[in-house]
C-alpha cells in the first residue's frame, strides 16, 4: 500500500517499515512469533504510516509485542491496557490504537476494564492471545483454562469454570467480535484487518500455543487432518455448515440454542444463515455456545460486525455542544476559582 509522506510524495510501505530494530525474545517455538508476524505483514496494507499507529500492552508474554513494531507503544500495567488505551484514543482520536494482551492480563485482573472499554464502544482494536495458561509466570492456570486443569497453581486440578472471551466479549456489547487462530496467518490477517476497518470497539479473540507451559492446547481443532471437521468457519450471508464434505452445519432450536447436525438428516433450509451485522447479539451469542472449549467443533471468524457510536467521537460532541453553549472558558479561572487557599 502507498501512503504519503509530509510533502505529499507517495511512499510505499513493506513489513520492514513496521519491525523495530528490538530482537524478538519469545520462548522457540511460541505461537506469539506467528501473530507478530501476521500483524507486520498486514501494516502496509492498511495505508497507514508508523507514527500514526500505537499499540498499548498490558504485561504478559503477549504483552512484548509493542517492543516489535516500530510504531508508538506502551507497555503499560497489568490489566490495564484498555483503561489506559482508551486514554490514547480520547486525547487524540486521530492515532490508530491496538491493544494487545493474553488471557490472563485481560480476563483476570484486567477484565473489568475490558468488559467496559467494549461496552463504551472505544474506537480500539483488541487483540487477546488466548493459551488458556499463565506463560510469563511459567504455568499457572488462567481464566480460560479448562476444568480439571493440573498447574503449578492448581496441584489437584482447577475448580474454576472458564470463561468463553467471544461470549464475554459479546455480552459486554462489543460491536465486532472475532475469533482466528496462530496455525492460519491469511485468516489472522484478515480478521484483524476487519478489526482495524470497524469504527468502534473491536475484539479478536487468537488461540495461540504455548509450546512450553501448555502445548498441544488446541490439536483437538487445528491439526491439520482434523481442521475439515472440528473449525466452523463462519462466512455472512451464509448457511453455518463445515465437515470434509460439508455435509454437517448449524441449527436452532425451540430453546434459542445453536446445534451441530447432519444436513442430510435435517435438510439445508433449517441451517442457520450467518449475518454478523445483525443488531441484537443473540444469534452471535449462541454461535459462540457451540464450544466452551476447543475439544468440539468451534466457530471462527466475525460474529458480530455492527455499527453504533463511538465513546470519543460522543464526547467530542459533548465538548463543542458545551462550547457553542457556554465559551471557551478560562483555564487561569478555573484553577484559581473557589475553594482555593494561598500559601505563603
Amino acid at each position: 500500500m502507498t501512503t504519503s509522506d509530509d510533502q505529499g510524495v507517495g511512499v510505499k510501505l513493506a513489513r520492514k517499515d513496521f519491525q523495530s530494530d528490538q530482537e524478538v525474545r519469545w520462548c522457540p517455538g511460541c505461537g506469539d512469533y506467528g501473530i507478530l508476524a501476521a500483524i507486520q505483514f498486514l501494516m502496509p496494507d492498511l495505508g497507514v504510516k508508523p507514527e500514526e499507529m500505537v499499540f498499548v500492552s498490558g504485561i504478559g508474554c503477549a504483552a512484548r509485542l509493542p517492543y516489535y513494531m516500530n510504531t508508538y507503544g506502551i507497555h503499560s500495567i497489568h490489566g490495564r491496557a484498555p483503561a489506559i488505551a482508551t486514554g490514547v484514543a480520547l486525547a487524540r482520536p486521530d492515532l490508530h490504537v491496538w491493544v494487545i494482551g493474553g488471557d490472563g492480563d485481560m480476563l483476570s485482573i484486567g477484565g473489568n476494564h475490558l468488559i467496559h472499554a467494549l461496552r463504551r464502544n472505544v474506537n480500539l482494536t483488541i487483540v487477546m492471545f488466548n493459551n488458556q495458561i499463565y506463560g510469563l509466570t511459567k504455568g499457572q492456570y488462567s481464566p480460560t483454562s479448562e476444568m480439571g486443569k493440573v498447574t503449578k497453581s492448581t496441584p489437584f486440578g482447577s475448580l474454576d469454570h472458564p470463561f468463553n472471551p467471544i461470549s464475554v466479549a459479546l455480552g459486554a456489547e462489543a460491536s465486532f467480535v472475532a475469533r482466528t487462530h496462530d496455525m492460519d496467518r491469511k485468516h489472522m490477517m484478515e480478521m484483524f484487518r476487519r478489526a482495524h476497518e470497524h469504527r468502534g470497539g473491536a475484539f479478536v479473540e487468537v488461540y495461540q500455543n504455548c509450546n512450553v507451559f501448555n502445548d498441544g492446547a488446541f490439536d483437538t481443532i487445528l491439526n491439520k487432518d482434523a481442521r475439515a471437521n472440528m473449525l466452523i468457519d463462519l462466512k455472512h450471508g451464509e448457511p453455518v455448515r463445515f465437515g470434509t464434505e460439508r455435509e454437517l452445519g448449524v441449527t436452532m432450536n425451540e430453546y434459542g440454542e445453536a446445534k451441530i447436525v447432519r444436513i442430510e438428516e435435517v435438510g439445508e433450509d433449517r441451517l442457520v444463515v450467518h449475518d454478523e451485522h445483525r443488531r441484537d447479539p443473540s444469534l452471535a451469542f449462541s454461535l459462540s455456545r457451540i464450544a466452551d472449549h476447543p475439544n468440539m467443533p468451534t466457530p471462527v471468524g466475525i460474529f458480530r460486525d455492527v455499527e453504533r457510536p463511538t465513546y470519543e467521537g460522543e464526547l467530542q460532541a459533548q465538548l463543542v455542544h458545551a462550547v457553542e453553549r457556554s465559551g471557551p472558558g478560562e483555564l487561569a479561572a478555573l484553577l484559581r476559582s473557589a475553594p482555593t487557599w494561598e500559601v505563603n
